[in-house]
């Protein structure tokens, strides 16, 4: 019988995420801490953390099927064609990741599409930003003139991207930064970007659904020793 595991304090492995439950789908564990450590080990077993309130305890989950999006498979409209080419929006890598995450703190849809506040909590951005530091935590800005208008953040394992929010100021902004993205992940060997739950929006950008089975196997065969740890840089930032 499934049942969702309460992690210890002292190690930071997780248990199969095959025995996540089927209701709330994806529901694996309770508990533990956002250490890089821990969050390492989670991404690195295809399990992240998503939860609403820091005094509650941190929830994890492994969803099936997964959102994911190949890089070569981004889904560009023909306006955002046209914005691209315009360049009037100008996207940088790992400039501003503090600022991104507090615009992806504000306001927006949750990962089901639904409206709501924020699940990104203090405790979170904190986490996320020593994961930054530490060169495991990456960012991509989208600016009109010197005014960030957009970005998104993730994980990087391996030759793997753990997407976890974008937001925007501008039409397209968020779309001009996952675009690029996507670009640069193609360039260096990067197959896909996980967009963990699918709604409507991600399916708009072009991801499917894929199975967590296939999801974790191609985990498996991700070597982090190939992790780009460090600073990133788009290859024709300016």
């Amino acid at each position: 019988m499934r049942r969702v595991t309460k992690l210890s304090d002292r190690r930071s492995e997780f248990p199969d995420p095959e025995q996540a439950l089927d209701e709330p789908n994806g529901l694996l564990a309770i508990g533990g801490d956002l250490s890089p450590e821990r969050l390492i080990s989670a991404y690195s077993c295809g399990v992240f953390p998503w939860f609403d309130d820091d005094s509650q305890p941190i929830l994890w989950w492994s969803p099936d099927p997964r959102a994911v999006l190949k890089t070569d498979g981004v889904r560009v409209t023909r306006s955002l064609g046209k914005r691209l080419k315009q360049r009037a929006l100008r996207c940088t890598a790992d400039r501003a990741f503090r600022a991104v995450v507090d615009g992806c703190a504000g306001a927006r849809r949750d990962k089901s599409g639904r409206n709501s506040g924020t699940w990104i909590t203090p405790q979170m951005k904190l986490a996320y930003a020593r994961l930054h530091d530490l060169g495991y935590a990456h960012s991509i800005e989208c600016w009109a003139g010197d005014e960030l208008v957009g970005g998104l953040y993730g994980v990087s394992l391996g030759r793997m991207f753990f997407g976890e929010s974008m937001f925007s100021r501008a039409t397209d902004a968020s779309k001009v930064a996952l675009v690029r993205l996507a670009g640069q992940l193609r360039a260096w060997g990067f197959p896909m970007i996980d967009c963990q739950v699918m709604n409507p929006h991600l399916a708009s950008l072009g991801a499917e659904p894929m199975r967590r089975r296939a999801f974790l196997e191609m985990l498996r065969k991700n070597d982090l020793s190939t992790t780009r740890r460090g600073t990133w840089r788009l290859e024709d930032e300016t």
